[in-house]
């Protein structure tokens, strides 16, 4: 196959979301809460060759423009993707991932004890400590998430 092959289609509206880090697509996936149920056609490359990163994951989603915070919680899986929105097959936005300061209702807290966990209606919320290596405070209980608990609780 050639440099200049095309791997993967162009869409005519909707969001590419590019330079995920090489095998994290499905958790972005997963982070947008999207299952694949609703008809939508969803394009996932996993470890196309990358001159930037080695390897990248590319998701493209027909249809669908993400909203801000949709946009800031890829940036818990994905810290440097980046996010175009697609209209009659031309990029008209660029959207920056930013990660948030209060994460809130997608992760789960590591301590079976916390009250996130307890069947109490709280929703979980978690405080950005550091970015790189990412670390989250839960707001319950203070326990500290690096980004391997992180992963394990989407």
């Amino acid at each position: 196959m050639s440099e200049m092959e095309l791997r993967v289609s162009k869409i005519k509206d909707g969001t590419v979301i590019d330079h995920i880090r090489g095998g994290y697509a499905l958790d972005v996936i997963k982070i947008l809460g999207i299952t694949g149920k609703d008809k939508r056609v969803m394009t996932i490359a996993i470890n196309v060759p990358s001159k930037r990163f080695g390897a990248k994951d590319i998701v493209k989603i027909e249809g669908r423009a993400l909203n801000p915070q949709e946009v800031n919680r890829i940036a818990l899986v994905a810290p440097h993707a980046s996010i175009n929105i697609v209209k009659g097959y031309k990029v008209v936005e660029k959207l920056e991932v930013k990660l948030p300061e209060t994460v809130e209702g997608i992760i789960k807290c590591v301590n079976p004890c916390c009250i996130s966990n307890s069947g109490e209606p709280v929703v979980s919320k978690f405080y950005l400590k550091t970015q790189e290596p990412l670390l989250l405070k839960c707001h319950y209980c203070g326990i500290t998430l690096d980004e391997a608990d992180i992963l394990r609780h989407l």
